[in-house]
């Protein structure tokens, strides 16, 4: 493959035959940062690609269950978007050995979407043989018949991920344990044992975002160990979740009501952690619900 021109807007066909893993990267290339659509009309397809105000790469996925699928159309496509200076097209063909198709449609019962009736061994040769022609054209070619989830997904990232490394987001957050466990959280963290600013009359009405509050906190003798030791414990499991092909991971500390301690202690640690590197995002929910509350 040539060397890219980063100017150019990056565009990723995404096909294979059915059952090769093509819905799972086009999961990956939108972890990437790509905008990821999937059996997108393919009449509608040229609009995406002149319009000035989005730069960012897209994925696009192609199933032949499309009902104005057509080889012929897409690579004619591609020789379009070839032809323009400003896109970088690719395309990436999702490949699978029949045998293992013929499995993973009678593991999971479901009917091959070219198939008659229940044999998907005759929509499984019917899709290779329409597909032929977009696999001799492919840029990269992943046979998927002996990879898993996560061995795909670095397969993809090698190839279309900036620089060839896996992304992790990760979110920090406050909350109160008054109004229960935030939902889908990896690692939560109680700080109740910390100093608590609600019982200094200046300070109450006040949050932990306030630098008044935070050195209160940051008085507590216990203060400095804790918020070491979170730290240290998110930069050993951080890793280990972007090798294992986690995209979110999302830390959580909680206070009796989610305005001092809890604040402070994220507000820390989400800065320690983008000092190191991780791309970082910070969500207080009590404080956001209070926002609501007034902006409504």
């Amino acid at each position: 493959m040539s060397q890219p021109d980063h100017s150019q807007r990056r565009i990723v066909l995404v096909t294979g035959p059915s059952g090769a893993g093509r819905s799972s990267a086009l999961n990956v290339l939108e972890d990437a940062g790509f905008e990821a659509i999937d059996n997108l009309p393919l009449r509608l397809l040229s609009a995406l690609f002149d319009g000035a105000e989005d730069r960012g790469p897209l994925a696009l996925g192609l199933d032949p269950r499309n009902r104005d699928y057509s080889t012929d159309r897409i690579l004619d496509l591609l020789g379009e978007l070839n032809a323009r200076d400003d896109l970088r097209p690719e395309l990436l063909y999702l490949d699978c050995a029949t045998d293992v198709l013929l499995r993973r449609f009678s593991e999971t019962r479901r009917r091959h979407p070219l198939a008659p009736e229940d044999r998907p061994a005759d929509g499984i040769g019917r899709e290779q043989d329409l597909l032929a022609p977009l696999r001799a054209r492919a840029d990269v070619l992943i046979d998927t018949t002996e990879l898993n989830i996560h061995e795909l997904r670095a397969e993809v990232e090698h190839w279309f991920a900036p620089g060839g490394k896996r992304h992790l987001t990760v979110t920090v957050q406050s909350f109160s344990y008054k109004r229960g466990l935030p939902r889908g959280v990896d690692m939560v963290f109680d700080c109740r044992f910390l100093k608590n600013p609600y019982w200094e009359p200046s300070l109450r009405a006040l949050n932990g975002t306030n630098e008044a509050v935070a050195a209160h906190v940051k008085t507590d003798p216990r203060f400095a160990a804790f918020s070491d030791q979170t730290v240290d414990l998110s930069l050993l499991v951080l890793p280990a979740c972007r090798d294992e092909g986690k995209s979110h991971f999302s830390v959580a500390f909680g206070c009796t009501g989610g305005q001092h301690r809890s604040v402070t202690l994220a507000e820390d640690h989400a800065l320690r952690l983008a000092q190191a590197g991780w791309q970082v995002s910070i969500r207080h929910r009590e404080l956001d619900r209070k926002t609501g509350e007034r902006a409504s």
